[in-house]
């Protein structure tokens, strides 16, 4: 029975309030083994997604998932964290009456969120995101990288340390990576660079939080990936979102194919703007927000926003029964 998740909402005292909802596709990092197992024993969607990915791919994306070195490595996390969300969108889809007004993707799932709006086709971003992965590993071959959350600082702060570190050490590469939240933004660069910096935080009595990933994303490093994939986009078709879709590189909506692919360019070797893709929801009046794909992580950063928004993961039955509800419950 599909759910009613766009009539208005009605608080004591006030006026009807519209459900206002936004779309989020999570990132590299919150693959796990065996991820939607679960979800594909009641949404037969599941299995049929990945057998599309993996006609797509040659290879059996399903047993991947399965494999936690196969998973590992960045070239098939890459599609296998797509090929999630787009299970579980296809089950939003079969099992709500949801219209998102904004999606928007952390990362990788930057391309999720345009696959959704059906700016590219899920065969097409399945391929462009395995090409994407192995492009970002053989950028950094023979380069010992590392990638650690900062905890506790401003934007500012941490820019100007990571240039600090720069200036001061040849051959040091350390930018920040990710601004998540207030006070979590992630750097990356060479082990050098981000070792450095590690000691100059450590100093400052805050807390810096190594990461285990296998390439380091959005830094200077990522240049020759950031080439190869302009190469591979231009021969991929694309076509104007269906629902806007807020861009790492800007937190903004692109109007054209070009800027589309320009941003999907740039922003391997540029910052994800998480914190402030999140504001510009709230300042949209976005009053919920549906996680869609594996994990956790964004439901968790929602938390920690300036002006945190109502977010609901969807991996796992239960976390997906419970959305339902919220969305035939007449209170926000």
């Amino acid at each position: 029975m599909s759910l009613k998740a766009s009539q208005a909402v009605k608080k004591q005292g006030q006026l009807d309030v519209p459900r206002r909802i936004a779309v989020v596709f999570p990132g590299q990092g919150s693959q796990t083994v065996g991820m939607l197992n679960e979800l594909s024993e009641a949404y037969p969607i599941v299995k049929e997604t990945f057998a599309e990915a993996s006609e797509a791919l040659g290879f059996d994306l399903w047993a991947v998932c399965q494999d936690e070195a196969e998973l590992g490595k960045t070239e098939n996390t890459q599609p296998a964290l797509l090929t999630a969300s787009i299970a579980v969108w296809r089950i939003l889809q079969q099992n709500t009456q949801i219209e998102p007004l904004f999606l928007a993707g952390h990362s990788l799932g930057e391309y999720s969120a345009l696959c959704a709006a059906g700016s590219i086709s899920f065969a097409d971003a399945v391929k462009l995101v395995h090409a994407r992965g192995h492009f970002m590993q053989q950028a950094v071959v023979g380069v010992d990288t590392k990638m650690a959350a900062v905890l506790g600082l401003d934007n500012s702060q941490v820019i100007s340390i990571c240039e600090q570190v720069e200036s001061n050490n040849d051959d040091t590469i350390v930018s920040a990576a990710n601004f998540n939240s207030p006070g979590q933004i992630v750097v990356a660069g060479n082990s050098e660079g981000v070792d450095i910096l590690s000691q100059h935080i450590q100093c400052m009595g805050k807390r810096i939080v190594p990461l285990k990933v296998s390439v380091p994303s959005h830094c200077a490093l990522m240049q020759p990936a950031t080439e190869a994939l302009a190469e591979k986009l231009a021969e991929c078709k694309f076509e104007l979102p269906s629902i806007p879709v807020i861009q790492n590189k800007n937190a903004m909506e692109e109007k054209t194919i070009a800027g589309i692919k320009k941003a999907l360019t740039e922003q391997l070797s540029h910052p994800v703007l998480w914190t402030q893709t999140m504001q510009k929801l709230a300042d949209k009046h976005i009053n919920l927000i549906i996680e869609c794909g594996a994990g956790t992580v964004l439901s968790n950063l929602a938390k920690r926003q300036d002006t945190p928004i109502a977010t609901y993961p969807t991996d796992k039955p239960e976390r997906l029964a419970k959305l339902f509800d919220k969305l035939n419950n007449e209170d926000l």
